[in-house]
C-alpha cells in the first residue's frame, strides 16, 4: 500500500535565468542565497535578464513532485492566484499526478515567483517575490485535506510570516490529533538564523523528522562543527536528517548515526532542487517503512539526478 505524503509551503513559480558572477555583485546579491524582494524589484529584475525556463517550483512542492516521479502518492498545499502564474503553477503539479488540495480564489496579490540565478560555476542564488504565497492561513488549512496521510511535510521557509506561526500551531494541532507525522526541512541558513529558538521548540515538542544540510544543522545548534552539532541533537530523540553535498548524508535515530556516501555524477549544471530531491527519496523510503540506511540512499540517488540537469523536476 503507497502511503500517503501532504506538503505544505509556499507555491512559488520559478524562472530560471543564466547571469555572470558579475551581474550578482553589481545587484549585491550573495552567491546562493535568498532573497526575499518586493513586486517592483522583482519586475525590475525580470527586464534584465534572458529568462530560460518557467516551471512551478516551492521547495516542498518540489520535494512532492520528486515523490509523485518514483511512483509515490503526493499532495501538496500551497496559496495561489487565480493569474497567469497560478494557472501554470496549477497545471503543472497536475501533469505529474501530485494532488493540489488548495483552490485558489481570486486574490488582491500574485501568485508568488523567484528568480534564480545560476552562474557558471552552477550555484543558485534566488530572489523571491512571495506574492499571495505568503498569506497561507489557518483558515486555508481544511482538515479533510490532511486525514487521509501519513505524514505531513512542511518547509522552514513557511516560518517568515506573521500568519505562519499560527498555520503551523493549527496543523501540528490537527496533526497530532490524528496521528500524523510531521516533517519540516530547515530551507535556508538565513531562515534558521532568523527563527533559531522558535525551529529548537518546534523540534522539541512537535516534529518526527528534521532535514537539513550541515551549514543550517551547525546554525540552528550554534556549533562551529557536525561532530558538536550531532552530540546536541541526539538528545532530541527524534529523526535528524542531515546533508552534506559531495560528502554524502547522515541520519541521527534513536542515538545512532547511519552515514552514507553521495552518489557521483560527472558534471553537475545546477544545485537548484538537490535537498528538495533529497527530501523526496529519504520521506518516500521512510514511509514504506525501508531501514534508515536505504532512505538515505534513495535520497541521494534522486539529488544525484537533478544536479546533472537545470531546475528542480525530474519529470
Amino acid at each position: 500500500m503507497n502511503k500517503k505524503i501532504l506538503g505544505i509551503g509556499n507555491a512559488i513559480v520559478d524562472v530560471f535565468a543564466k547571469v555572470d558572477d558579475e551581474f550578482l555583485i553589481k545587484r549585491n546579491f550573495i552567491k546562493g542565497s535568498m532573497k526575499l524582494i518586493n513586486k517592483t524589484e522583482f519586475e525590475d529584475l525580470k527586464n534584465n535578464i534572458k529568462i530560460e525556463k518557467v516551471v512551478a517550483g516551492g521547495s516542498v512542492a518540489n520535494t512532492m513532485a520528486g515523490i509523485a516521479h518514483i511512483q509515490g502518492k503526493s499532495s501538496f498545499i500551497g496559496k495561489i492566484n487565480s493569474d497567469n502564474f497560478g494557472e501554470l503553477y496549477k497545471k503543472s503539479l497536475q501533469d505529474i499526478n501530485v494532488n493540489f488540495s488548495y483552490l485558489e480564489k481570486k486574490e488582491d496579490l500574485s501568485t508568488g515567483a523567484s528568480i534564480i540565478l545560476i552562474t557558471p560555476d552552477s550555484e543558485r542564488t534566488m530572489c523571491t517575490y512571495l506574492g499571495i504565497s505568503s498569506h497561507l492561513s489557518a483558515n486555508d488549512i481544511n482538515e479533510k485535506n490532511i486525514i487521509d496521510h501519513e505524514l505531513i511535510f512542511l518547509e522552514g521557509y513557511l516560518w517568515d510570516k506573521g500568519i505562519s506561526e499560527k498555520m503551523f500551531k493549527h496543523l501540528i494541532n490537527i496533526a497530532k490529533k490524528n496521528k500524523i507525522k510531521i516533517a519540516m526541512s530547515l530551507s535556508d541558513i538565513f531562515c534558521v538564523k532568523r527563527h533559531k529558538q522558535d525551529f529548537c521548540n518546534l523540534l522539541k515538542n512537535d516534529l518526527d523528522i528534521l532535514i537539513g544540510n550541515e551549514n543550517e544543522i551547525n546554525e540552528l545548534t550554534n556549533k562551529k562543527n557536525l561532530l558538536d552539532s550531532i552530540n546536541e541533537l541526539r538528545q532530541f530523540n527524534k529523526i535528524i536528517v542531515i546533508t552534506k553535498s559531495a560528502k554524502g548524508s547522515m541520519a541521527i535515530v534513536n542515538n545512532e548515526v547511519v552515514n552514507c556516501d553521495s552518489v557521483k555524477v560527472d558534471e553537475i549544471l545546477d544545485l537548484t532542487g538537490a535537498g528538495d530531491l533529497f527530501a523526496a527519496g529519504f520521506l518516500k523510503e521512510y514511509l514504506d517503512k525501508s531501514e534508515i540506511k536505504k532512505c538515505l540512499k534513495s535520497g541521494s540517488i534522486l539529488a544525484s539526478k537533478i544536479i546533472v540537469k537545470i531546475g528542480a523536476r525530474l519529470n
